[in-house]
Order: C-alpha cells, then structure tokens, then sequence
C-alpha cells in the first residue's frame, strides 16, 4: 500500500493573495487628509509655496514687468501731486485730481468690464498700456514746453483714469491666465507684494527723479515703465487651462441679457457678502492713515517720528500678510469674513491701547489680516464668475470699492470729529463684527427658510445664479 501522506494540521492551510504594491503611508496621514482637505492643501510643499506662481516662464516676466510699471507709476503719481501744489498752491486741489482720477472708475468701471470680456485679453491689455505710456509722454512734453495748465492736468488725469478702467481688470486677469487655476492665490499675492515694493520704490524715487531728471523726466520714465510692459505682453504663454482667454467666447443676446455683469453679481450671494464687508471695512476700518494718525499724534501724544514708525509697520505687515495670502489655494468668502471680523477685533484694542507700545505691537497683524483679506477677496473675484463675466464682475466691484473708497474717508473723519479717535477705532471695529456675526447668521438660517420654499418656476437641474457655499 501506498504511504499514506499526513494531512496538515488544522489551521496550517493558509492562502496568501497577493495585492498590487501602493506607496506606503505614514502614520497619522490618513487623519490629517480631512484638515488637508478643508484648508485646500496638498501633501507636497511646492502647492504650499506662497511663490508657486513663479513657476511660469510668463509669470516670471510678467512680475517684471509690473514692479517696472508700479514703479513709475508710483513715481508719477507722486510727482503729480507735487506738480498740482507747485501749480496752484492748494492741497484741496491736489485731492480733486486724484478724485477725478478716480471718478471714471466709479461712473464706467462695469463698461470697461464688458470691453475686457469681448476683447482678447493679451490685445487689451497692452493697448490700454500703450495709451497709458502716450499719456504720460504728452504730459512730459507739455511740462517741457511750459503749456501745463490745471485744467488741461485735470483732463489729462481723467483719462488716464478713464484708460484705467479697461487696463486694471484686463491686466489682473491676464495675469491669472499665466497659471493654473490653483495657484491664482499665489499670483494674486505675489501682485500684492510688487505693489507694495513698487510704491516704497518709487515714492522714494520720486525725490531723486525730480532732482536728477525733473518733472517732465519722471512722466517721461513712467511712459517707458508702460512701453517696457506693452513690449512683454505679446511673448507671455498663457496656461493651457486659460486659453479661451485669447479668444473669449461673446455669450448669446439671452444670456447677455438675463447674466450681465450686474445681474450676476448681484445674484450671487458670495458676491454680495464681499460687497458688504468690503462697504463696511473701507467706511469703518482701514483708513489706517487718518485714524492711526490722528491716534498717535493725539491721544497718544506721539509725533511724525512715532507715526512714521506705524507707517513703515503697516506697509511691512502688508507685504508679509500678501506672503502669507501666497499658500493658499482656494480662498472662500468664509475665510474673508473671519479675517474681517479678526482685524476688527485688532482695531478696538488699537483703540483701546493706553500707551504707543501697545499700538505698535496691534499694527503689524491688523495689516496682516487687510492683505489676507484683498488677497482672498481678489481671488474669488476673479475664480468664482465664469470666465465670459470675470471683466464684467471686476468692472462692477471696480464701480462699488471707488464709490466707497471716495466716501469713506469724509465719513470717518466726521466720525473722529464727533466722537473721537479712540471713539472712531472701537465703534468702527464693534460695527465691523456685528454686521459679519449678523450675515453668519443669516447664512446659517437661509438653508432652513430654501428647505420649507423651493420655488416652482425654476428648475432643480439648472439653477439660476445659485448662490455658492
């Protein structure tokens, strides 16, 4: 008889399936992904760079080109207002040509919108750079030429603004369309930090240009910064994810009609939140350079040397908190509200402080969170809108911040005036969280009010102007 083979023991059997290989995962990764997903983070460090964006050939250039352009425009601005004292005497006059400077923006920003969204973008933009440059050179040669008046600076100052219209929103969008969409924060702060260092330069350069070169030189040089500009624009790639930009499509007569600009905008509940904390910050808050002022050299009984020293504060803390704006990926009204309320709080205890060390150490933060919060507000300007409305929205947004940024200043110095510096920063600062506590709460009852009335007349699957979370 054949040897009987043993049987293996109870257990012994065991069936091995072999499973494709995956990468290993380190301990605690998979818990962290719900706190990486909420902040809009991935697990490599490039997507957290605040400089990502420079990854572009284009951006690169662009940036270039833009601290240029912010140099001497900065440069001219100031020169400008030398120029309008030495003119005629009066700082009152000096304020009424940045007011109609800026009064195009307020009367034509959405139309100039809609010419940014029917007209290819990199063609806009350096047409409006190249009237911009012929502006500046015919002021030049009028200075040189001895026949600038008033009134013809005056004319001048409110074309430039006019250009301007057209030449801001289609010079920010093209810049986006440099990188993917993710890294349009990045884009957005790295814009915000070549404006600040654009505006430190060429203040200071301002001095040293009218004492090398003159007037008429410094307009001259401002000229060159937009041709140097209008010169790079035709070499910059767009992303391929931007390539529509080149040649925006022109919605139909319908949806022209029914999703304008302003129809959208004010359709769109994101929107209208960063309009009203927008409103309410520019009037109550942020005018840092009246209420910071008369705070220092007031109750606090500082001088120019101390309100210098918050000056130079500010504009650092502006710079780092547009670092900071960098690393993130996909800003939300949420986060803006928050940062709004947070620099509010900071506000009332600058208000409150009893000594200037106090007021130093609130500063630096209280610009951090305002360059966080123009970061994120720009970016959803700009990412949430489809893209044949994102020149329009911008010219919207451009109509209602000049309205409120003309406004605002007159109001808060009223404000001062009848209760006080201290007065001025808390009130504002209470005002401030308040409207925001009162919209998150409103926002959290709204999605019981939509629950129990769902209108009938529009369709669950096509949603008109669905507000965004």
């Amino acid at each position: 008889m054949p040897a009987r083979r043993p049987r293996p023991r109870t257990g012994s059997l065991r069936l091995t399936f072999r499973q494709p290989a995956s990468p290993r995962v380190p301990a605690g990764a998979t818990a962290l992904r719900p706190v990486r997903a909420l902040l809009g983070r991935r697990d490599t460090a490039g997507d957290r760079s605040p400089w990502r964006c420079l990854r572009s050939p284009g951006m690169r250039w662009w940036s270039a080109a833009n601290l240029v352009s912010n140099l001497g425009t900065w440069m001219q601005l100031t020169v400008q207002n030398l120029l309008v004292l030495q003119l005629t005497g009066s700082a009152a006059a000096t304020g009424l040509s940045l007011s109609v400077q800026a009064a195009p923006g307020l009367l034509f920003g959405l139309l100039g919108g809609a010419v940014v969204d029917r007209w290819p973008r990199k063609a806009t933009a350096a047409v409006s750079q190249a009237l911009l440059a012929l502006v500046a050179f015919t002021t030049a040669a009028l200075i040189g030429l001895g026949m600038l008046t008033v009134p013809v600076l005056m004319a001048l100052a409110a074309v430039t603004g006019l250009i301007a219209t057209v030449d801001g929103p289609a010079t920010s969008l093209l810049g986006n369309d440099l990188v993917p969409e993710k890294d349009v924060p990045s884009a957005i702060a790295l814009g915000s930090v070549v404006h600040s260092v654009g505006r430190l330069a060429g203040t200071a350069f301002a001095a040293v240009g009218i004492a090398a070169i003159g007037t008429a030189g410094a307009y001259a040089v401002n000229g060159l910064s937009f041709l140097f500009v209008t010169a790079v624009i035709p070499f910059l790639r767009l992303h391929p994810d931007a390539a529509t930009a080149e040649a925006p499509a022109v919605p139909q007569e319908r949806e022209a009609r029914g999703r304008g600009g302003l129809a959208f905008f004010f359709g769109r509940r994101a929107l209208l939140a960063l309009a009203v904390i927008g409103a309410v910050s520019a009037v109550l808050g942020r005018n840092y350079q009246l209420t910071l002022a008369t705070l220092v050299t007031g109750p606090l009984h500082g001088g120019a040397g101390a309100y210098g020293m918050v000056s130079t504060l500010l504009a650092v803390g502006g710079i780092v908190g547009a670092v900071v704006a960098g690393r993130l990926r996909r800003p939300t009204v949420r986060l803006v509200a928050l940062l709004a309320a947070a620099g509010a709080l900071l506000q009332i205890v600058a208000g409150l402080s009893p000594v200037l060390a106090v007021l130093l150490l609130m500063v630096v933060p209280m610009a951090i969170a305002e360059s966080v919060v123009d970061t994120a507000t720009a970016t959803v300007l700009q990412t949430d809108p489809p893209a044949h409305l994102r020149g329009r929205v911008l010219g919207v947004w451009r109509s209602l911040s000049t309205s409120w940024g003309l406004a605002g200043p007159p109001l808060l110095g009223l404000l001062v005036q009848g209760i006080g510096e201290r007065g001025a920063l808390v009130a504002g600062g209470v005002v401030i969280v308040a409207v925001i506590g009162a919209g998150v709460l409103a926002r959290r009852r709204m999605p019981a009010a939509r629950a129990t009335a769902v209108p009938a007349t529009v369709p669950a699957a096509e949603p008109a102007f669905q507000p965004a979370a």
